[in-house]
């Protein structure tokens, strides 16, 4: 029998082999687990955009933090190009601070999402999220996902993200494989008012884009809503179930009363519950009828012959390089330069005031939480 796995393009190839130790054969089960649990694969609406730079090893290595709109990571990829211009400086090498720094300039004037600079190349890249469903809901974070995060602390770990290599080449669980084949193909069902070119651009992305790599899971707040499970904030998540749960607390301690304009009586129920999600760290909490729960994503990047899928006709985009912001404000008489905007004085309204109150409070409390812990 003739084998040809090694005439396949890694892009197009799904690679199983068995994971060693105790950890990852644990993950592998609860993987597998879900499968059965929560059968139902549903995409996110809003997808997540990082920048990645390509490396000779092969693969492309992301940067810490993603976005939700692609203008937000051309940002990124041009404050990551000054940083480099400026340790260049500090080098003494003024030709390398020169190129960088050419590079940051054209992020801040143009659309770019793919550059090269001094023999690196470097793409914004697109990842989609999608959940897991079952009939109790969404999948939950496993007991194997990474927790380390203490209560209200969790903004202070790293990024699973940083440094990810997205490699087609590098062997899954067999679990994993199985999710990497069903997302891969994943087009997504039309819902009404879905503008037609998303489904064109989801179908092309298939075609285009066949094969896949799985990042590290995240995790964001589900709430049900009249018997259908939502996404509280479609383009936010966590690196961590507490980075979900601290933020789910914060919600409703500070949020909830400013946005919803609660009663005094209604503040301390739903600073109740923020105090049961950060006592237990719970999964799920429910207040005044309202049902939530952390729950687990997963996140697939589409790999083709030339490496990750960047950003889709059709992704949102709400902002404009930065320069051309400039000129816009210009062009309206809204510009003011850097002198005029430190001598403004900054007027808070009555609203604002409040937002700012509500944040201070919950400052100071979880400064006193820290104290607490200190003397214990």
């Amino acid at each position: 029998m003739n084998g040809y796995e090694d005439q396949v393009p890694a892009y197009l190839t799904f690679r199983i082999a068995a994971q060693e130790g105790p950890v990852a054969a644990l993950a592998n089960q609860e993987a597998w687990t879900a499968r059965e649990l929560y059968p139902e694969l549903m995409g996110v609406g809003m997808p997540e955009f990082f920048y990645a730079r390509e490396c000779e090893t092969g693969g492309w290595e992301l940067c810490e933090f993603g976005t939700s709109e692609p203008q937000g990571t051309r940002d990124s990829l041009g404050s990551h190009f000054r940083r480099r211009a400026k340790g260049a400086e500090e080098a003494g090498d003024m030709t390398a601070q020169a190129e960088w720094m050419a590079a940051a300039l054209r992020m801040d004037r143009e659309v770019v999402d793919e550059i090269v600079v001094r023999g690196e190349r470097f793409r914004v890249v697109r990842a989609s999220k999608f959940i897991r469903m079952g009939r109790s809901g969404p999948e939950p974070p496993r007991p194997s996902d990474p927790d380390p995060g203490e209560v209200g602390e969790s903004h202070r770990l790293r990024s699973r993200t940083k440094g990810f290599v997205v490699d087609p080449y590098v062997a899954t669980g067999m679990s994993d494989g199985l999710l990497k084949l069903d997302l891969a193909q994943f087009i997504g069902v039309p819902t009404p008012g879905m503008p037609p070119e998303m489904g064109r651009d989801a179908r092309e992305a298939v075609v285009r884009h066949p094969g896949g790599v799985l990042l590290p899971a995240v995790f964001m707040v589900s709430e049900r809503v009249d018997g259908v499970w939502k996404a509280q904030n479609p383009g936010s998540s966590d690196g961590t179930p507490q980075g979900a749960r601290d933020g789910l607390a914060s919600w409703l301690r500070v949020m909830a009363p400013f946005t919803m304009e609660l009663t005094e009586e209604e503040r301390a129920e739903y600073a109740r519950a923020a105090d049961v999600l950060d006592e237990k760290r719970s999964n799920s909490v429910c207040v005044d009828g309202r049902r939530f729960r952390i729950t687990r994503v997963e996140r697939l990047m589409r790999i083709g012959p030339d490496g990750p899928e960047g950003p889709r006709p059709s992704d949102f985009e709400s902002q404009v390089p930065l320069e051309v912001q400039n000129q816009q404000l210009k062009d309206q008489g809204l510009w003011k330069d850097e002198d005029e905007e430190e001598n403004t004085p900054i007027e808070l309204d009555e609203r604002t005031l409040e937002l700012k109150a509500l944040w201070e409070q919950e400052e100071a409390r979880r400064a006193a939480v820290k104290e607490r812990k200190k003397r214990v």
